[in-house]
Parts: structure tokens; C-alpha cells; sequence
């Protein structure tokens, strides 16, 4: 029997929708008396009104930022966290219950109180250590806050502690029970909720082969949680405290459904209003309710960005950044490229220029991307004059 983190999720359509409508009118009013509002005066009647407002993308955000630090002049309320994503921009936290909203995602991996969730996402500087955390807390789990990184000690405190549950990127609890196997301990852990890089067939194979049951969960920085896995294969789930439109990238246009566009959201939190905030990921809505019987719409997940911003290890890499990455070096030019070695992520930089210092840009690149990555050094005009300073050769086969 399935069991729900709350009513919400079984809600008749016409119920939400009624709900989201009278929550959106009340996001508008306190937009409307933010600094940097650029709302038009219209009425919102009906949720399909959202169209009639502008997107807001992550570039406005950082323009209204250095205008009016720290949030750009966007009301804000209950706030008692400061982050820095990369770019930068800064994202507010609060410490109410479950204020990003992850709890619903931990409960449909089945975790509660009876686990101990070892929290691998970082915590400096950026949020989702605390994002994961915060919703651990909601369902009356323990936390390890282990953040990333020295994988031995991981491994020594899963086994000491009795870690039942990861919380993590997709493929560093690869690299934990590897190294478990590699110096002979035997972990507990069963279940794991992974986000912030694209969850592949045979990694879930592969943990599932182990006794694991691993779902993911769709997420931002700016905005919590999105949408989550109840039944693998089934699509995400939206969060019932957003609104999600699936639009044609560039004009805000809403796509059919089942067709591919990018993913626009207005969040209903009021601490911080976000209103047809532009992710830059791509998605599509499946047709039909989850086999799960929560009745909320469906996405397909992560489909690729929009534009070419790239998250690589569970880090976005910005084309501002690239840029930055020339001027930093004195390089000709730079390209990033996003691939897999195995089942983990690896980034290749290529730059191109006359008496390049390997070494020294290799340090620059971790300097300016917040990412280790590999340093091939092209001779002048080798690198294609294709626009792309950011490629993704991933493949994400379903």
C-alpha cells in the first residue's frame, strides 16, 4: 500500500488547481511590491494567465542582484540563510519546516525515522546539503551531514553509525560502496535519493543489484525542490508547492503536451516569490496519472538545457564562466566539454593559443569552474568557430 507524505498529493485537479490559483494571486501582490517588479497590471483569473507575465531568467537575477544586494530587491521574508551559487547569484534559505520542500521526495524513497541518511550534497556556500537535510528532518530522519569528499572516512562512519540511507549525487555512492568493497565493510545502506546529475539505467541497475532502491529528485538552487520519482520509469512528479509550465525556449509560449521545451516555474512560497522563473532545462509533461495515485502532473525529468549552461559533477558551468576562464589565462579560446567516463561525469577543457601553460591553466580552471577537469592544449584555429563554448557529449538513453 502506498503511503503519502499528505493529502496534498491525492488531490482531485480541480482542487489543486483552485488552491495554486488562490496561492498565485496572493504571489503577485507581494511581487508587486518588490523593487525590482516588472509585473504588468493584469488579473490572473485562471492559472493558464501566467502566460501574460514576462519569464525571469537567471541573468535578470543577477543583474537586479548587483543593483540590490543580496537577492536582487525580491520581497523576502523568514530568511535565515545566505548562499552563493556560481555565476555568483545568491539564493535565500529559511529554517522553517521543510521550507525547501524535500521531504515529500525523502518519504517516496521511503525514508523516515527509523534512518539514518548519510547527506553527501555539499554545505558551503551552496545549499543542498541543507535542502536534503531540512527534508530529512521532515520525515524524522538522522542526519551524517558528510558532505563531499574523503570517501575512506565515509565509509568508516556509514559502517560505525549504521547508515541505512544516502543522499547524494547519482554516482558517488558508486564510489563509496567501492571503496566499502575495496578495504572489506559491509554497509546497510538500502536507499538513496539522488539528485544533481542524470541518474543512468545501469547505475540504478547497478545499485539495485546491491539492494539499494535508488529514485531521484528534480531541484534548483533558487527554487527547492521540483519534482521527484515514485515508480522508476514513470516520469517525476511536480511538487505540489510549484507550478510548472513546459514552454518553447526564448518566448514563454507553452508547448502540447509531450512535446520537449523548457522549464519555466512560478513557486508558491511566499518567503520568496519566484514568478515564471526560467530553469534553462529542458522537460516534457507525460500524459496520464502516476501508477503511484498521486495526481499531481508528470515530467519526464531532465532532458538537457536550454541554452548552454551545463551541470557537470553536480555543478553548473556557466558560459559567463568560460569567458571568464580567457580572460583569466590569456588563452585565444576555451571550450568546455561535458562527458562520462564510466558511470561518473568528466569535464575536458580545451583551449587553444600559442605557449600554453598546461599546469597553470589546469589550476586556473579550478579556480574560475569550482571543477577539476582535464587540460588538452590545441594549436591556434584547431577549436570549431561554432558558437558552442560549453559541449555536452553525454548521451541519456532511457
Amino acid at each position: 500500500m502506498t503511503i503519502y507524505y499528505d493529502d496534498l498529493e491525492t488531490r482531485d485537479p480541480a482542487e489543486r488547481a483552485a488552491a495554486q490559483l488562490a496561492a498565485l494571486a496572493a504571489q503577485v501582490a507581494i511581487v508587486r511590491e518588490s523593487e525590482t517588479s516588472c509585473l504588468p497590471d493584469v488579473e490572473i483569473n485562471a492559472l493558464s494567465d501566467l502566460t501574460r507575465f514576462p519569464v525571469l531568467r537567471k541573468s535578470d537575477l543577477t543583474g537586479w542582484q548587483k543593483e540590490h544586494p543580496p537577492f536582487g530587491g525580491i520581497h523576502t521574508s523568514n530568511i535565515t540563510h545566505i548562499f552563493q551559487s556560481p555565476g555568483p547569484i545568491y539564493e535565500p534559505g529559511g529554517s522553517s519546516h521543510d521550507w525547501w520542500r524535500f521531504g515529500r521526495f525523502l518519504q517516496a524513497c521511503g525514508i523516515g525515522k527509523d534512518d539514518i541518511v548519510q547527506n553527501c550534497f555539499g554545505y558551503h556556500l551552496t545549499p543542498a546539503g541543507t535542502m536534503f537535510e531540512s527534508g530529512a528532518r521532515a520525515v524524522g530522519a538522522k542526519v551524517l551531514p558528510a558532505g563531499t569528499g574523503q570517501t575512506e572516512l565515509q565509509v568508516r562512519a556509514a559502517a560505525d553509525i549504521g547508515t541505512t540511507a544516502y543522499a547524494g549525487t547519482p554516482d558517488y555512492l558508486k564510489v563509496i560502496l567501492e571503496k566499502a568493497d575495496e578495504v572489506g565493510v559491509t554497509l546497510q545502506i538500502t536507499k538513496a535519493a539522488v539528485s544533481g546529475g542524470a541518474l543512468f539505467p545501469q547505475l540504478r541497475q547497478y545499485y539495485a543489484a546491491r539492494g539499494i532502491t535508488c529514485m531521484q529528485c528534480y531541484a534548483t538552487a533558487d527554487l527547492g525542490h521540483l519534482a521527484y520519482e515514485t515508480v522508476p520509469g514513470e516520469g517525476m512528479i511536480v511538487d505540489e508547492g510549484v507550478i510548472i509550465e513546459i514552454v518553447t525556449p526564448g518566448t514563454g509560449d507553452p508547448v502540447p503536451e509531450g512535446e520537449v521545451g523548457e522549464v519555466v516555474v512560478t513557486s508558491l512560497n511566499p518567503d520568496y516569490p519566484l514568478i515564471r522563473f526560467a530553469t534553462g532545462d529542458m522537460s516534457a509533461v507525460m500524459a496520464g496519472p502516476s501508477p503511484c495515485g498521486r495526481t499531481n502532473m508528470r515530467i519526464k525529468g531532465w532532458m538537457g538545457r536550454a541554452d548552454q549552461t551545463t551541470k557537470i559533477k553536480g555543478m553548473f558551468v556557466r558560459p559567463e564562466q568560460v569567458a571568464a576562464l580567457v580572460a583569466k589565462t590569456g588563452v585565444d579560446r576555451a571550450r568546455v566539454i561535458a562527458d562520462r567516463d564510466g558511470d561518473a561525469d568528466k569535464m575536458i577543457v580545451q583551449v587553444e593559443g600559442e605557449g600554453l601553460d598546461q599546469a597553470a591553466i589546469a589550476a586556473a580552471v579550478q579556480d574560475v569552474l569550482k571543477l577539476k577537469g582535464e587540460v588538452a592544449c590545441m594549436a591556434p584555429g584547431t577549436l570549431p568557430r561554432d558558437g558552442l563554448v560549453i559541449e555536452d557529449r553525454r548521451t541519456y538513453e532511457t
